[in-house]
């Protein structure tokens, strides 16, 4: 089922005054009930994020740093079991996840007196067990399997829904007896940059000649595409040598064919790229 624009925004628009947390999007479930909950839940993490980066500046100040952990040294001081990094990330409207790792990174260099490296970071992140205090590492746990936009479980989830969409793509084309070659086939050849999917024999999809498929499990939003088009989408493009290539995305608003607003999955491109 198609998205329009107008769903779209007024979905962004409700996700604006609620915290990003599970209740939060039961409540989007209820308001929003024609819509799959993968849809939801894609938009409900990609607006999230853009929130969290807009604000992620102001709480890796050294004086928010200090606050946090001190607010965490007292609150499991009162009460260890308690959820005191959950509480507090959600106080100041923060990823519990990220709030994890501000504490985590703070406690390690109070206890080691040197800065951690991003390696060890991550791996007591994925695995608090390795934490050397129980208390923290049971904190770090309860914000990160409460986390459902950041984290390592997060991280694992999304891996495994795009591997699984790759999959469904290829079996598709199988399906359709079309003739393709995979990314592993094209980076034998050469390629360092690939789409997904190379169609060996141009297909026609309402209306435009493709000639090329990247798969993205993630909701397809404006920002998403201008996003890939630069990291991504032009630099195959350019490699692929392809004669022309449709702009619309470009203009800053969704064109009525070519990329689109889409649910579960989204093909990247629907854009047309004209021999």
């Amino acid at each position: 089922m198609k998205l329009s624009k107008a769903q779209y925004d007024e979905i962004a628009q409700f996700l604006g005054h609620v915290q990003p947390t599970r209740q939060s999007l039961r409540k989007l479930k209820e308001r929003f009930p024609s819509q799959s909950q993968s849809t939801l839940l894609s938009i409900f993490s990609q607006e999230y994020q853009k929130q969290i980066k807009r604000t992620h500046a102001k709480h890796h100040t050294a004086e928010a740093i200090e606050t946090y952990y001190q607010r965490y040294l007292s609150g499991v001081m009162k009460n260890a079991a308690a959820p005191v990094l959950l509480e507090l990330a959600n106080e100041v409207d923060f990823a519990p996840s990220l709030m994890a790792r501000i504490v985590l990174e703070r406690f390690l260099q109070e206890q080691e007196g040197t800065i951690p490296s991003k390696t060890l970071i991550n791996s007591m992140l994925r695995d608090p067990s390795q934490i050397p205090d129980g208390v923290l590492a049971n904190q770090v746990y309860q914000c990160t399997v409460n986390d459902c936009c950041y984290g390592p479980l997060v991280d694992c989830i999304k891996h495994a829904i795009g591997h699984e969409h790759e999959v469904l793509l290829r079996e598709m084309l199988l399906e359709k007896n079309l003739s393709f070659l995979a990314e592993e086939q094209l980076r034998a050849k050469g390629y360092d940059k690939t789409p997904d999917f190379i169609l060996e024999v141009p297909v026609a999809v309402e209306g435009h000649i493709i000639h090329w498929i990247e798969s993205k499990a993630s909701f397809g939003d404006e920002c998403s595409h201008q996003a890939y088009l630069h990291d991504q989408f032009w630099s195959y493009w350019n490699r692929l040598q392809c004669t022309q290539f449709h702009l619309d995305c470009i203009t800053g608003r969704l064109p009525k064919s070519g990329i689109r607003l889409s649910n579960d999955c989204c093909l990247w491109p629907f854009f047309p790229l004209y021999s």
